[in-house]
């Protein structure tokens, strides 16, 4: 069998782009990310993601590998995983800071842990959210519909150079505002009711100037403010399907094109 430089070239081709956009996405995703998965993992589920894809996506087009316009477009694949995976990381970014606000009108801020998945300090409430997102995302088959939703931007955004528009880029840092929207959302229930508790301590201390608020006023807070972690359970994984659901509509509206 005889294969000429240029079949060599594009078969290389059709398999290098899309390894290079799944591989950044698998880079920026949270799960796929994790520090607890070793960089070999992710190099060889990129690619044997990109195999399964090949024969499913569109040809991309014929360029000499060792070129300028192939250095654009590499980056460009690039970019567009590393926006799709951010965008998934800010829906797990709103449980950390929803987890952060409770903990902080708990009392609880200073008890924090090291996060395994970004390798930083949270606070002990932000992991057990978190550790629960990722549970309902596995349990949801987030990973399942990601990987779909990676596989159709193929046929969205067509590998090729790019230039991102104001309005694409305007668009993630809406998102930005939406993650600390849903933190606010997901933590207001348990943030409104410890706050009424510490309005009622105050006016309990002016009634009752001798009686130490801090020795029974903190451990109060930290019952009322587990009372109502508990009572919230129920509510994330509609708060995670919702954020989950506006991340893939704003991947699927040609996130980063023109």
């Amino acid at each position: 069998m005889n294969f000429t430089g240029a079949e060599l070239i594009s078969w290389l081709a059709t398999l290098l782009w899309p390894f290079m956009r799944i591989g950044a996405m698998f880079a920026a995703a949270p799960l796929f990310s994790a520090r607890s998965v070793p960089v070999r993992i992710r190099v060889l589920l990129a690619f044997f993601v990109s195999w399964t894809l090949v024969p499913v996506i569109p040809a991309p087009p014929v360029v000499d590998l060792i070129s300028g316009e192939a250095l654009i477009i590499s980056i460009s694949q690039v970019l567009i995983g590393i926006a799709m995976g951010f965008i998934l990381q800010m829906v797990f970014a709103a449980f950390i800071i929803a987890g952060q606000s409770i903990a902080m009108a708990m009392g609880l801020g200073f008890a924090s842990m090291i996060d395994p998945q970004n390798g930083m300090q949270v606070p002990v409430i932000s992991q057990i959210f978190l550790i629960m997102a990722t549970l309902v995302f596995l349990a949801l088959n987030g990973h399942l519909v990601f990987i779909e939703v990676l596989a159709k931007s193929f046929e969205n955004m067509p590998i090729g150079p790019f230039s991102p528009s104001k309005e694409a880029l305007w668009q993630l840092v809406i998102w930005g505002t939406d993650m600390f929207a849903g933190g606010v959302l997901i933590a207001l229930p348990a943030v409104a009711a410890l706050l009424l508790v510490n309005l009622a301590f105050g006016v309990t201390s002016r009634a009752a100037p001798q009686l130490n608020i801090f020795a029974v006023g903190f451990p109060v807070m930290i019952m009322v403010g587990m009372a109502f972690l508990i009572l919230t359970l129920p509510t994330i994984t509609s708060h995670f399907s919702r954020l989950m659901l506006q991340a893939l509509e704003l991947v699927k509206s040609h996130i980063l094109v023109m």
